[in-house]
Formats: C-alpha cells, sequence, structure tokens
C-alpha cells in the first residue's frame, strides 16, 4: 500500500489522507480531458467511491451523534500542510458558525483510519471538516429543506476550495443530497456550555437560535480571531512562523534527518503527521514535506550544524520508530 523508498514499514493512511490521494489522481485525469463524477449524475463522488451495492433498509433511523465533553486528539489538532497550504485547527474554544457546500464519502473509504485513527463507519453519524476540532460536534442545516443532523467530527477534509463540510454516507442520506452530491448548509459547531446543558437535562438551542457567530479564521496560535474569506476566494495564508510545524520550502546549506521518501504524497503526509505528534512544541526544529522532482521527502530540521544532527538522531528514532538519515543541502 505504501510507496516508498526509504526503510520498511506499515503506516495505514487515514481515510482523509486516501481522499486527497484519489483526489489527486482526477485532477491529473482531468487534464488529459476526463472528469470526475459531479453534479446530479453520478452524484458527488470520485471514481469508485459512492453509495453501497446494497445499502441498509433503516438509514431513517439511524440516530444523530450525542454531544459529549470529549479531550481533543493531539496530531489531528496540530498544524498540517496539504499541498502547500497550511491549515491551522482551531482548539481557542471560539464559536463557528459557516455557510458552503458539503459533500460527503462513502464506500471507497470505509473501514479506513481516520485522522484521530478511528475507522470511517459510512453508516456513522460523522463528518470531516478542515479545521474544526477533532473530536467535536456541529449541527448540520440543509439550506434548500431546513433539514438538520448532529454530527461527530473525527477526521480531515474537505479540501477542496468551495467545500466547507465532509458527510458520511449516512448523514447525506439523511439530508437528502446522495443523488446531487453536494448542496449548501450551514454548519454550526455545538459549544461545551451547550453540551454541558444537554447532559443536565435542559433543552438544545434551536439551530435558528443559535449564537450567529462568524467562521473561526485560520490563525496562528495568540493572534486575534478574523473572519474566513468567502469559500470561492480563500486569502492565503501566512507562512509557519514556529518550529513544530510543517514548513514547505527547503532550506539550502542546512543539515536535516530524513525519515523518508514517497512517490505518493499522501503517503508522505502520512508520515509527518506521524512525526508530528510524537515531539512538544519546540522539542524539535520542523516537521517538513519537500517536493523534488517526483519524491516527497519527510524532513526535521534544518539543524544549525552537523553535530546538532547527528546528537538529534537517536532521539529522533527512540521516539517515531524510524531510523532517520542525516542528510544535507535542500
Amino acid at each position: 500500500m505504501l510507496d516508498r523508498v526509504a526503510p520498511a514499514w506499515f503506516l495505514p493512511l487515514p481515510a482523509w489522507l486516501c481522499r486527497l490521494a484519489v483526489l489527486a489522481l482526477i485532477l491529473l485525469l482531468a487534464a488529459c480531458g476526463s472528469a470526475p463524477k459531479t453534479g446530479t449524475r453520478g452524484g458527488g463522488y470520485y471514481k469508485d467511491d459512492g453509495p453501497p451495492a446494497r445499502p441498509p433498509s433503516n438509514l431513517d433511523r439511524v440516530p444523530d451523534a450525542v454531544p459529549r465533553i470529549e479531550p481533543l486528539a493531539s496530531g489531528p489538532n496540530r498544524p498540517y500542510v496539504i499541498f502547500g497550504k497550511r491549515y491551522v485547527p482551531d482548539t481557542s474554544g471560539q464559536p463557528y458558525r459557516a455557510r458552503g457546500v458539503a459533500s460527503w464519502y462513502g464506500k471507497k473509504f470505509h473501514g479506513n483510519p481516520t485522522s484521530n485513527g478511528e475507522r470511517y463507519d459510512m453508516y456513522a453519524m460523522t463528518a470531516a471538516h478542515p479545521t474544526l476540532p477533532i473530536p467535536s460536534y456541529v449541527r448540520v442545516t440543509r439550506v434548500a429543506t431546513g433539514k438538520t443532523v448532529v454530527l461527530r467530527v473525527n477526521d480531515r477534509g474537505p479540501f477542496h476550495s468551495n467545500r466547507i463540510i465532509d458527510l458520511s454516507y449516512v448523514a447525506a442520506h439523511k439530508l437528502g443530497i446522495l443523488g446531487p452530491g453536494s448542496d449548501e448548509v450551514i454548519v454550526e459547531r455545538i459549544m461545551p456550555d451547550e453540551i454541558r446543558r444537554i447532559a443536565a437535562g435542559a433543552p438544545a438551542v434551536p439551530p435558528q437560535q443559535a449564537p450567529a457567530a462568524q467562521p473561526v479564521a485560520l490563525r496562528e496560535p495568540a493572534q486575534a480571531p478574523a473572519p474566513l474569506p468567502p469559500p470561492a476566494a480563500p486569502r492565503p495564508l501566512p507562512p509557519p512562523p514556529a518550529p513544530a510545524s510543517f514548513a514547505a520550502a527547503p532550506v539550502a546549506g542546512a543539515y536535516f534527518l530524513q525519515l523518508g521518501a514517497f512517490g505518493e504524497p499522501g503517503n508522505a503526509q502520512a508520515l509527518a503527521g506521524r512525526v508530528n505528534s510524537a515531539f512538544q512544541p519546540g522539542e524539535t526544529p520542523a516537521v517538513t514535506v519537500q517536493q523534488v522532482d517526483r519524491w516527497y521527502r519527510v524532513r526535521i530540521g534544518p539543524y544549525p550544524d552537523r553535530a546538532a544532527a547527528e546528537s538529534a538522531l537517536q532521539m529522533v528514532a527512540d521516539r517515531t520508530g524510524v531510523q532517520p538519515a542525516l542528510a544535507f543541502g535542500h
């Protein structure tokens, strides 16, 4: 499953990375004159994704997710980069309310790991979001019908500029967007205070009465929140200033520890996420994914000199389970 040229290991890919790899392949095919299945013909899924051959007959009776207070996962709530775009998950506790297009994912990813290590279940009331905390809970309301479902966010995605959330198969069924493949929705995070009120027996806040908070912008910690741009015209994000975050640009004339090189960007991102979650912020230089020709290299660095890089070799190997190699230059 892994395309690798570094030491062999097995690394199961999260569902959101599998979806990203499928999307990359489709974009490549589109450049040659083909196009993915979108819109009302064939649904909004790609290639061999889609509904099951024999869906269960009781999908309408699947209950909504029950919001509860859960500790945040470490790895999927750290900054990450997908194809040069940096995403900063929002763990500030701010409200979130946004309107945009929802899509869904199905059988292609059923049983694959999500970004927090759980298995994607297309028959569970879950969703993928690029920046909401994992786990967290949201109300998703289809604008055309007013139908609302409650979902648990446990995955990352989608990474289309015009979509704000990916729904599980059953959630899309209950909202009535399986056929169209996508539709406009309002996504609102259910905040911890409301979850506590629900647990205490108080009625939930109806969606139309919920606080009309603006979407929380992707930002660095300690910066004031700013409104998100419209999905169709996203503003560029600033480069990562802090260590222990992903970087995209190589540095010439410096020492690195290289942990692997891959032909598939999703595999490189999966390893980078695993390595990044093994260290506390500031404990190591940045974990980077650098593209050179057709290879995607996973590195830690730069280190100030060769001695510093060599002294970190064993510690990195012990923490990650991967024996890195010393690299110099780009």
